[in-house]
């Protein structure tokens, strides 16, 4: 009798890979595309803490979750940070729920995730992206007026 050996099913990157060992193409795919990380931040001077508003950047499109100059964000937003494996750990402020902060923690991907479920809609219907909830800095007179649109409901982690 031929018996075939069943062999495991082959795990996906995500939970094989350290986030410094993927590619370009996935290190991409693990964004989630909630947009939280777009989001205008202030630092209080006293209590170093850093705190989200309802005001996105210049280059993020609401309706998408999307930058709108991805690869040219750097000329037009300088000081729009590039998350790399090697910066994340001193990014305390980004989002609770984002993959790679959660894949650097060792908490694996929420199910919500477009990778996990396959559907890049997910995100959004778990209520984790900020998707039609912003207002543009753009809409604003002066930039320090963000301020005023604080958002500490996003410093915590969604979609749990």
């Amino acid at each position: 009798m031929d018996v075939k050996r069943q062999t495991p099913s082959t795990k996906p990157f995500w939970q094989t890979k350290r986030l410094e060992q993927m590619t370009r193409a996935e290190w991409e795919s693990v964004c989630d595309g909630c947009g939280l990380c777009c989001l205008i931040r202030f630092e209080d001077e006293d209590t170093g803490e850093v705190f989200a508003t309802k005001v996105h950047c210049k280059l993020f499109d609401p309706d998408r979750c999307t930058c709108t100059d991805y690869p040219n964000r750097k000329k037009q937003v300088p000081d729009c940070i590039k998350l790399t494996p090697h910066n994340i750990d001193a990014l305390a402020w980004m989002p609770k729920s984002c993959g790679y902060r959660r894949l650097n923690e060792g908490r694996g991907l929420a199910d919500w995730h477009p990778l996990v479920s396959g559907d890049p809609e997910s995100v959004h219907r778990a209520g984790v992206s900020v998707r039609g909830q912003t207002i543009s800095e753009l809409d604003l007179e002066n930039p320090e007026d963000a301020v005023a649109h604080e958002a500490p409901e996003w410093d915590i982690e969604r979609g749990v």
